[in-house]
């Protein structure tokens, strides 16, 4: 049956949010169609394969510098499937985890120790920033720019972060813009600076 001209008309915008919506679920992790996915040339799993001791380290330490302790699938092949990975987050005096995006994840962070000041930036360039104590929970949404800095300059702070996929991905914007190969003019024309500056924040980052 040939389609009118009205039908043709439905048509575009009705398969533009068909792609939209396929591109959408491909983002995150798949589901499964199993209980858990099983490893390659595996026949005979026990307990041990969802188990990760990796976070025994945490307990106790007390880094220098910001640090995190991750559970994600590279670390525990178990989680490949299941939409979830961790982190436990040690923030010194001080310390910083500098604007970073995790491309595939929201994040879910729940402070147990000291305070945090926290935001992100959404699409629209508005800043949402909140102080946390413990207790406090905070959600940065999948994509965004954000931050987590302890402004004490006493006491630690102790955070955990769950994400909605075992491989959240991070994107670390000063890392990313000033430690990786990107032309200095281009940045220094971005930056409305000169690449005397640019050179010197590279250098600043990379020490």
């Amino acid at each position: 049956m040939a389609l009118s001209p009205s039908n043709h008309n439905l048509l575009l915008p009705l398969t533009l949010i068909i792609i939209l919506t396929l591109h959408s679920s491909l983002a995150s992790d798949s589901d499964i169609l199993s209980d858990f996915i099983v490893p390659p040339n595996t026949t005979n799993l026990d307990a041990n394969y969802f188990t990760y001791t990796g976070l025994r380290s945490f307990i106790g330490a007390q880094p220098t510098s910001f640090t995190v302790y991750k559970a994600t699938l590279a670390e525990l092949p178990s989680l490949d499937g299941q939409s979830v990975s961790y982190a436990a987050l040690y923030y010194p005096p001080g310390s910083v985890n500098p604007p970073h995006t995790h491309p595939r994840a929201s994040e879910l962070l729940f402070l147990v120790l000291g305070h945090l000041e926290v935001g992100f930036v959404d699409t629209n360039n508005k800043l949402f920033a909140q102080t946390l104590q413990p207790g406090d929970m905070f959600v940065f949404p999948k994509g965004l720019l954000h931050y987590q800095y302890n402004s004490d300059d006493k006491t630690p702070a102790i955070a955990f972060s769950s994400f909605g996929s075992a491989n959240a991905g991070t994107v670390s914007i000063p890392s990313a813009v000033f430690n990786t190969s990107v032309y200095d003019p281009i940045l220094a024309v971005s930056f409305k600076t000169d690449v005397a500056t640019i050179r010197k924040l590279k250098f600043g980052l990379s020490h």
